[in-house]
């Protein structure tokens, strides 16, 4: 499956925002406020949904094509038409694409299957949700969990090639991991030099406090992004 790579699924969502006005901003403008609203919180509401690896939102204005003067066999007669006159040269250009939307784009890597997933994340944060999509096209119907997997759907584009930042496990699995190897690593440097006896008296505390086979902690949390 093309979205798939092991047990990890790349989510891509383009939702088109409607054009229009609230109080003399543009929805774009106030769908993009909104979401950098959530970076002054201590975590991100996605933190919340279950099994994400990794996320990015952000809006999308227009796409742009960006060449060098002269970067094919083209590019020197574009420029010397402009000694004539610079409208004959625009002209003589090829045609730039443009969107007819400004687009909120949702970006995810998480573990798992797409529907259990988009289910869990109204089910985590179905206000939030709503408040990042509620000027987008045809959003106003989504009001539960099926007809958001529905609309999530019809905007989502096929990730053909995606890099996975992250192993194939489940997130609870990589959240300990990574807890473990924190902690391990204080242990090392605490422990230096330490005899024999003791520091397998040490190791043994360290194995009953860390609980390395207990999953639900102690543990990193969702969304933590620094040592404790």
């Amino acid at each position: 499956m093309p979205n798939k790579s092991g047990n990890a699924y790349a989510l891509t969502i383009l939702s088109p925002i409607r054009n229009g006005h609230l109080d003399e901003v543009s929805y774009a403008d106030v769908v993009r406020s909104r979401l950098d609203a959530w970076n002054l919180l201590e975590n991100s509401p996605m933190a919340r949904v279950p099994q994400t690896y990794l996320c990015r939102y952000f809006v999308l204005d227009d796409v742009f094509t960006q060449s060098l003067a002269g970067a094919d066999v083209f590019g020197t007669w574009f420029d010397f038409l402009s000694i004539f006159s610079d409208n004959a040269r625009r002209r003589a250009l090829p045609r730039e694409d443009h969107l007819k939307s400004k687009y909120l784009v949702f970006s995810c890597n998480f573990h798992g299957d797409l529907e259990a997933y988009l289910r869990g994340m109204w089910l985590a944060i179905g206000n939030e949700i709503r408040h990042a999509w509620e000027f987008c096209y045809a959003f106003d119907q989504v009001r539960n969990a099926e007809d958001f997997i529905a609309y999530m759907k019809k905007c989502q584009l096929t990730a053909s090639l995606f890099f996975v930042g992250s192993n194939d496990d489940p997130l609870e699995e990589q959240l300990k991991s990574l807890y473990l190897k924190q902690e391990l690593g204080k242990f090392a440097i605490d422990h230096q030099g330490w005899p024999a006896a003791e520091l397998q008296q040490a190791w043994r505390e360290f194995v009953a406090r860390v609980q390395p086979d207990n999953l639900a902690g102690p543990s990193w949390t969702p969304g933590q992004y620094r040592l404790r």
